[in-house]
């Protein structure tokens, strides 16, 4: 009997921590991806690659786009990493 209280108290406590964090990171990851997401298309569209990852830089003014270049002819593809501004 002393089981079930002590499991009440820990959903609880995992229900208002899972309540109140995931708002404030679910905007900043929407704000990165939606700058970064055109920085990408214009990497890709310029280099006629296939992206690899998109993700903002610590100083928050450029992202950093990787993308996978086919060689021509019998050449390996490469990988081509750019900094873009947002």
């Amino acid at each position: 009997m002393a089981r079930l209280p002590l499991t009440a108290m820990i959903i609880a406590g995992f229900a208002g921590l899972a309540a109140a964090e995931p708002a404030v990171a679910e905007n900043y990851l929407i704000l990165a991806a939606a700058d970064c997401g055109s920085a990408a298309s214009r990497v890709v569209s310029e280099t006629g690659g296939q992206l690899l990852s998109a993700q903002p830089s610590a100083d928050g003014q450029t992202c950093v786009v990787t993308v996978l270049v086919q060689g021509s002819g019998n050449e390996r593809p490469r990988k081509v990493t750019v900094r873009v501004p947002m």
